[in-house]
């Protein structure tokens, strides 16, 4: 039975964040909603309410059933969940009159109080509040307060609960609260007792038992991408089932330069049951003349259930269809706000459940994706594989502004595979999140010897990111820039101007569509 750290959200942005903290300390931690609470069973040792967007008196706020977790387990309330707590128990909530948003410095009123062992006093914490706790209910104490409030921080009395509450008016969750992290490892560890046994490799031996007990002798087929997700759900399918597991890895036309049969190779020496599949006309033929973004991710989409289907009905007596879902998607899909209006066009497996009528098994959905790495490497997931890049659903498609030709896809993954090489032999590729080039819809005179030329302009992006969310570009190497853009115009025919996207996101996003 692994322990677990239950994490209440109630919208907060932060929520993720404080799960992924407290991961950091090898305790297993889980976000549920706020209307939708579990039940609390002995794996349970603490549980953390999250901040809000609402204020406590917003009637928008939604549903909280607070006695279903009251009294039954040690209680962490960040922000809005102290807020909560202390108008719950009679005390005072009311908007801020003072500006509390930003650094504050926390001064230490008990300083022997458990939430605090080992921070120092004027230990910088982040504000990000409008309303504020003015009085704390009977049965508690202020434990630290700062400049701005008297009430930063406040506890339980001793006996007074049959687990002790310490509730927070910041952010232990964020890096500009110097000494969250140990906030947060004094609730997990000395207040809720968790012994921080949560590592890659107890994780990997965990889901293999349960995948063994699971499928039993049924057979499952799953659809490599070549990406991490995909990759490491099928090394933890191959340890638990062996040969029962049928990969079907499909080549869309959309793929980088030899991509595809570098990445087979890959997957067959891994020991991988892996059949190819090259359905690259049936691909291009139907994106033809399309030049709109979203029904370019929508016809990849039907093409590869169409072409998986195919597959998946040749093998006989499948019962399970794997997935590398990963946790941000199945936070989203219960969202307190409620599940998510609309599934990712692009997301390539998005219909196959119902189109092939098989039961789901999805090793990794209670993962975020830098575990999902941690994860492989405990698998001995090959660097290639492990270190790529995040990769587009729909392949170079979105990549190619306009219509896609056979003879684009030629030039863009040429250019790519330049850009992409000198990335890797300058060590720059381990040192950013995502690179890649873009084919733009532009022809602009160029001078090549004696001759004039008209062809197209490539774009190429560079950003670094923790998880895509938000991403700022890279600040690469002028010269470096220089070789990748002489190259390109030397080596690629079809190309002879090349660009540098210097946008951030936001405004801008990662990809051109």
């Amino acid at each position: 039975m692994t322990e677990k750290i239950l994490i209440v959200d109630f919208g907060s942005q932060y929520t993720q964040l404080i799960a992924r903290r407290v991961r950091e300390l090898n305790v297993y931690s889980e976000i549920v909603p706020c209307n939708k609470l579990p039940e609390i069973t002995d794996d349970i040792k603490g549980i953390i309410l999250s901040g809000s967007p609402f204020s406590v008196s917003s009637p928008q706020l939604p549903d909280f059933d607070y006695d279903h977790v009251a009294n039954k387990r040690p209680l962490l309330a960040v922000c809005f969940g102290a807020q909560y707590i202390a108008q719950h128990h009679g005390g005072k909530v009311a908007p801020s009159s003072k500006r509390e948003y930003g650094r504050a410095f926390l001064h230490l009123v008990e300083k022997e109080c458990p939430l605090f062992y080992g921070v120092n006093d004027e230990s910088q914490v982040w504000m990000s509040h409008s309303d504020t706790v003015m009085a704390i209910p009977d049965g508690f104490h202020i434990t630290a307060k700062t400049a701005s409030i008297d009430v930063a921080a406040y506890s339980s009395d001793e006996g007074a609960t049959p687990f002790p509450i310490h509730c927070i008016q910041f952010h232990p969750e964020v890096t500009h609260t110097s000494e969250g992290l140990t906030m947060l490892e004094n609730f997990v560890v000395r207040i809720s007792g968790c012994e921080q046994s949560w590592t890659p490799q107890s994780f990997v031996e965990e889901t293999v038992d349960n995948l063994k007990q699971t499928i039993g002798t049924d057979k499952v087929v799953l659809g490599l991408s070549g990406g991490v997700d995909s990759s490491v759900a099928a090394l933890l399918l191959h340890r638990a089932i062996g040969k029962q597991l049928h990969c079907i890895f499909v080549n869309n036309g959309l793929l980088r330069k030899n991509e595809y049969d570098d990445v087979l190779h890959t997957y067959q020496d891994l020991g991988l049951n892996v059949k190819g599949v090259d359905a690259t006309e049936d691909f291009l033929s139907q994106l033809a003349g399309v030049t709109d973004p979203e029904q370019k991710r929508k016809i990849i989409g039907r093409v590869f259930i169409e072409v998986f289907d195919r597959e998946a009905h040749a093998i006989q007596d499948v019962k399970w269809l794997a997935q590398g879902t990963i946790y941000p998607d199945v936070i989203e899909s219960i969202s307190v706000h409620g599940p998510s209006a609309t599934i990712k066009s692009h997301h390539n497996v998005g219909g196959l459940p119902e189109k092939l009528h098989l039961k789901v098994v999805e090793p990794l959905r209670f993962l975020f994706k830098d575990e999902v790495r941690r994860v492989g490497t405990a698998l001995s997931l090959k660097p290639e594989l492990l270190n790529r890049h995040p990769f587009p659903g729909p392949g170079l498609a979105i990549r190619i502004i306009g219509d896609v030709t056979a003879e684009k896809v030629r030039i863009l993954q040429e250019a790519d595979a330049v850009y992409i090489g000198h990335l890797k032999r300058s060590g720059w590729y381990e040192q950013v999140w995502q690179a890649g080039a873009v084919l733009l819809p532009i022809q602009t005179v160029g001078v090549m010897g004696d001759e004039r030329t008209y062809e197209n302009v490539l774009a190429i992006r560079c950003v670094n990111s923790t998880d895509g969310m938000t991403a700022d570009w890279s600040h690469l190497p002028h010269e470096l820039l220089g070789k990748i853009s002489s190259d390109i115009i030397n080596h690629v025919k079809g190309i002879n101007r090349v660009v540098y996207d210097i946008s951030s996101k936001p405004p801008a996003t990662i990809e051109w569509e």
